[in-house]
């Protein structure tokens, strides 16, 4: 019989510096590979985070909600070739993450809060995100920049990333402008490290991410960014 539940993923987010970047680097660089994607050394991620008119997706994180999901539509480098419009789970430290193509001008439509189209979609994240915009009034809230360095490790499927100068956009939506004033969110020197895996870490991988147990994050590149704009821009 086929099982239908979504896959969970662990999920844990680490504060670190620069210099810490750099030893752990060197020492996964022997026993794990680069993500497919990646183009060099990394790629750069931008995402357009929607929330409710209430912002229930902020003040849940906030209040420490163990049971919450956020929406976003992310691109790649600023291209529009792939565009994906996401809906990330959160369970406590786990998470689940669903998924749905769009072109650019449904991303632009989106944008300008035209979304009827969605519901005749196959998806049913894009039906969904349909009904949130239309009973909820889920709208765009902030742009986050970050630059990713990835690595993927077989076993246990885990996949580690290092997140450099986060950005929050000020005063517009567009994700193609490439022009689009940001502000960064982290203290100088400073960036996140995910930890991402199925069912376990490997001992190989724990030993090598020796990491402080008070750099442990709770809070997500969401709220950060959202609350820069709104210190920057005066709120939304």
């Amino acid at each position: 019989m086929k099982n239908d539940r979504p896959l969970f993923r662990h999920e844990l987010k680490y504060l670190i510096s620069e210099a810490e970047k750099e030893v752990l680097i060197r020492r996964l660089s022997p026993f794990m590979g680069a993500d497919a994607h990646v183009r060099g050394e990394g790629y750069m991620i931008r995402s357009l985070y929607f929330d409710d008119r209430f912002e229930r997706a902020y003040e849940e994180k906030l209040s420490g909600v163990e049971s919450r999901k956020k929406y976003r539509i992310r691109i790649y480098d600023y291209s529009d070739e792939v565009i994906k419009l996401e809906c990330k789970h959160k369970e406590g430290q786990y998470i689940h993450k669903t998924a749905a193509s769009l072109t650019r001008e449904e991303t632009e439509s989106i944008i300008e809060g035209k979304y009827d189209f969605l519901i005749g979609r196959r998806e049913p994240l894009c039906r969904e995100f349909y009904f949130e915009c239309a009973l909820n009034k889920m709208s765009p809230k902030v742009v986050v920049d970050y630059d990713r360095i990835p690595f993927v490790y077989p076993y246990g499927d885990v996949r580690i990333t290092f997140d450099c100068g986060v950005r929050a956009g000020l005063f517009a939506d567009d994700i193609f402008d490439r022009t689009l004033p940001v502000a960064s969110v982290m203290e100088p020197g400073m960036l996140i490290m995910e930890v991402k895996f199925t069912e376990y870490l490997p001992e190989l991988i724990r030993r090598l991410l020796p990491v402080a147990d008070s750099a442990y994050m709770a809070y997500s590149k969401y709220t950060m960014c959202l609350e820069k704009k709104k210190e920057l821009s005066g709120g939304y």
